[in-house]
């Protein structure tokens, strides 16, 4: 894909994050007091999505957003009143345009003559619906012929909400005017909605220039004297009488510098700075071994230690070097919040659950490319809990349940991972009902003793659902093992706790960033591995005959906690040293330990880890490669994948 078109996607789907935030405020706020900056807002986003497209010569997007525009256009304008429809229609729209940008990362063009049909429509079938008061009597017509359409409207909201027009009167010197009429306009939003600025010439001295600033405020003029401390007529008294706030709003500075000296910069970009990045921490480790191995032919000379100081130099630099290019590539969790909460409250209203949203842990930071991996499997998992897991009003409150049910997401950063929640207070998971459904599709024999646990997981098996038929809402997109299969490939895995009536929560632990990670390199039998450190608790010395067997399982009593043994020789099908010594990896995945047995410990290195590419697909167990040493490539062991492939295998075995 040309840069070109990738500037334009990141351009255009930050204007849609905006518009997604700006329709949930208007939704959140037209029943009690619609923010006019918002539907404004809202409409400069499509505004500037239509224009961008026009350039970059995407046409659909293009034409559906000046039809989008024009609709918005109308909201403005008070044509078209803010209702819960017209809510779910500007969601509806807002989907349409997320998707055709979407598709042109696959190289689609989409027709949109139906969509902008649609939109025709719906304007046709709402105008006329909002009525406001005639303006013409009430204010002088000289007044009224240089006002622009949106801003009679917005005059008509005003009375219509009781409120009094008025018009202050500025007068400033020309020079630095407009820091003056900046700290007014400041003050009279502070008190109401401002209409209109209009520039007069009546009654202004030389070298100074006037304006009439018409403003709606539910305030008394006196009132508004001694707060704006100006001249102020009165065109519509106010209906209302409320008291001026205690004390003034500090007015803005005017100031035309950007509030920002962020750019954006490609991902793509930054991950080619890594992968330099990578190279020269081969290089780095190459300088190790040079010295090392120079340290043992000559000693501590002169030379060997200006080697020595170089490699101290090049690492402290390159540390410094990763540490600030992963900085650049971190996101906060909240943009992904952010659209999930937007799912929350399309789906909920489509099948009329209420549904309130709690979110923690926005400011949690993590890798923008982790970050956009993660967004189909959480939105996956949340549209479950409004579909199978919060149950419809009626059930709940049969239940002493509020009528309203919950769902939390939450972020937190533990070491070098992110755990995100998605709790829901809903009916929970009917373990009984997910046994049967795995008995009945062959999954399970009837007669296993099967824990729990290993109930819950069946839900991750491929094509598993307990429900019958597929709803419009989890029944579209990924599946539960497609989520296990996400998070695996970035290095992450899930977690269910479910409690019947109480609801269900579950846990992704996913790495911070997929960058240079620091790992222990071992030996089992003749081959060498690497495992991240992220997942070793720590290691063990023992002799094999300190292993024990349990119900055909090998275990071992690591301080009075029994500690399942995995045999990766075994699991690998390599043979297995002779050695009585041997040292035990304890692993944690979840919340629970692992034993892996390895016959050698390397130490620490630190490693980029390469896909095993196509060639290598089905094989579980490994997370990719990586070069150490003198070009040597090991393949770096993926913890939980071999964790679940182990417990596969005895559980055919005891079968």
């Amino acid at each position: 894909m040309s840069s070109t078109k990738n500037d334009f996607i990141a351009e255009a789907e930050d204007l849609l994050e905006e518009a997604g935030r700006l329709i949930l405020e208007i939704q959140d706020t037209y029943q009690t007091g619609l923010n006019p900056d918002n539907v404004n807002g809202l409409f400069r986003a499509i505004h500037t999505l239509k224009g961008i497209s026009g350039v970059f010569g995407q046409q659909s997007i293009s034409e559906l957003s000046h039809s989008f525009e024009s609709l918005l256009d109308d909201i403005r304008l008070g044509k078209i009143e803010i209702s819960e429809e017209a809510v779910r229609f500007l969601f509806s729209n807002m989907d349409i345009l997320r998707s055709l940008i979407s598709g042109l990362t696959e190289g689609k063009q989409q027709d949109v003559s139906g969509h902008i049909k649609s939109i025709e429509v719906f304007k046709n079938s709402q105008k006329g619906t909002t009525k406001g008061p005639e303006l013409k009597g009430l204010i002088d017509e000289s007044l009224l012929m240089v006002l622009s359409e949106y801003e009679e409207a917005r005059l008509k909201v005003n009375l219509q909400e009781g409120k009094g027009i008025y018009i202050a009167k500025a007068i400033f010197v020309i020079d630095g005017f407009d820091k003056e009429l900046e700290l007014i306009t400041q003050k009279i939003k502070s008190k109401g909605e401002l209409v209109s600025t209009l520039p007069t010439s009546s009654d202004i001295p030389p070298d100074s220039i006037g304006f009439n600033l018409m403003f709606g405020s539910a305030y008394t003029v006196e009132k508004l004297k001694e707060e704006i401390n100006v001249d102020i007529d009165v065109l519509i008294p106010s209906k209302k009488a409320l008291e001026p706030i205690s004390a003034i709003q500090k007015p803005q500075e005017t100031v035309l510098k950007s509030a920002t000296t962020t750019v954006r910069v490609d991902i793509e970009k930054l991950d080619r700075i890594l992968n330099t990045i990578g190279e020269l921490t081969l290089a780095k480790g190459a300088i190790k071994r040079i010295n090392d191995e120079l340290t043992n032919l000559y000693g501590r000379t002169r030379v060997v230690n200006d080697v020595f100081k170089i490699y101290q130099t090049l690492e402290k630099r390159l540390a410094e070097l990763q540490s600030q290019v992963l900085e650049i590539r971190m996101v906060t969790i909240g943009q992904i919040f952010s659209r999930l909460s937007q799912v929350i409250r399309k789906y909920s209203r489509e099948i009329n659950k209420k549904i309130e949203l709690v979110m923690y842990g926005e400011d949690t930071e993590i890798d923008k490319y982790i970050a956009e991996e993660v967004v189909d499997p959480l939105m996956h998992i949340v549209k479950n809990s409004i579909d199978h897991g919060i149950e419809p009003e009626t059930e709940r409150i049969k239940k002493g349940k509020r009528d309203v049910g919950t769902i939390i997401l939450k972020a937190s950063q533990r070491g070098n991972h992110v755990v995100i929640e998605v709790k829901d207070d809903g009916g929970g998971i009917d373990v009984e009902r997910v046994k049967n459904k795995a008995i009945a599709l062959g999954l399970i024999n009837k007669d296993d003793q099967l824990d729990e646990n290993s109930i819950i997981d069946i839900i991750f098996t491929p094509g598993f659902s307990t429900k019958d038929t597929a709803t419009e809402i989890s029944g579209r997109g990924v599946g539960m093992d497609v989520v296990r299969n996400k998070l695996t490939a970035i290095g992450g895995y899930a977690e269910i706790e479910t409690e019947k009536d109480k609801g269900t929560v579950i846990i992704l632990t996913i790495p911070i960033t997929l960058a240079i990670v620091k790992s222990l390199l071992i030996r089992v039998g003749e081959m060498k591995y690497a495992i991240p450190l992220t997942s070793i608790v720590e290691t063990v010395s023992i002799s094999r005959n300190e292993l024990q067997t349990v119900e055909g399982k090998e275990v071992y009593n690591l301080r009075g906690e029994m500690l399942p043994i995995t045999n990766i020789a075994r699991m690998f099908n390599i043979k297995e040293s002779d050695s009585d010594k041997v040292f035990i990896v304890v692993i944690e995945v979840g919340n629970r330990k692992y034993g892996l047995i390895v016959d050698e410990l390397f130490g620490q290195h630190e490693i980029v880890i390469k896909s095993l590419g196509g060639y290598f697909e089905g094989h579980r167990g490994f997370a990719g490669a990586a070069e150490i040493g003198k070009h040597e490539v090991v393949l770096v062991i993926d913890v939980d994948a071999l964790i679940a492939a182990s417990v596969i295998k005895q559980k055919t075995k005891s079968s």
